[in-house]
C-alpha cells in the first residue's frame, strides 16, 4: 500500500458503475415521467454540496480546526449527494481509508438509489 492512499482497488471501478447505473435510473425516471427533467439536477447539487462538504472537513482536519460530523456527511450522501462524495473520496483521499466510514457510505448510496427506485416504481 502506497502511502497516503487507500487500498481499494475496486473501489474506482465500482463507484464509477454505481454512478453510471444512477444516471441510467434519473434518465429511466425522466423518460417515463416519473421525475420532472428539472428535478433531476438535484442530485447534482447536492453532490457539488456534499463535495464541498468533504473538501471544508479535509481543510479543517489538515489545520487543525472543528470538524464536519460524520452523520451530517452521511446525511449529505443518504440525501443524494453520495457521487459528490465518491468523488470527493477519490480525489481528495477523504475519508477514504476508514472501513467503517466507507461500510456507512455504501450503505447511504444503497438507500439512497433503493428509496427512489420504489418511490418511482410505486406511482408507475
Amino acid at each position: 500500500m502506497k502511502h497516503g492512499r487507500a487500498h481499494n482497488s475496486a473501489s474506482p471501478v465500482a463507484g464509477a458503475a454505481a454512478m453510471i447505473a444512477y444516471g441510467l435510473l434519473l434518465s429511466w425516471a425522466v423518460r417515463t415521467e416519473r421525475l420532472p427533467l428539472q428535478a433531476a439536477f438535484v442530485p447534482l447539487v447536492l453532490s457539488v454540496i456534499t463535495f464541498v462538504a468533504y473538501a471544508l472537513d479535509k481543510h479543517a482536519a489538515q489545520t487543525g480546526r472543528r470538524r464536519t460530523r460524520e452523520s451530517t456527511l452521511h446525511l449529505l450522501e443518504l440525501a443524494g449527494g453520495w457521487p459528490g462524495a465518491w468523488i470527493a473520496q477519490q480525489r481528495l483521499r477523504h475519508k477514504s481509508r476508514k472501513p467503517a466510514y466507507r461500510r456507512a457510505f455504501r450503505a447511504m448510496a444503497m438507500l439512497h438509489c433503493t428509496a427512489l427506485a420504489a418511490w418511482w416504481w410505486t406511482r408507475g
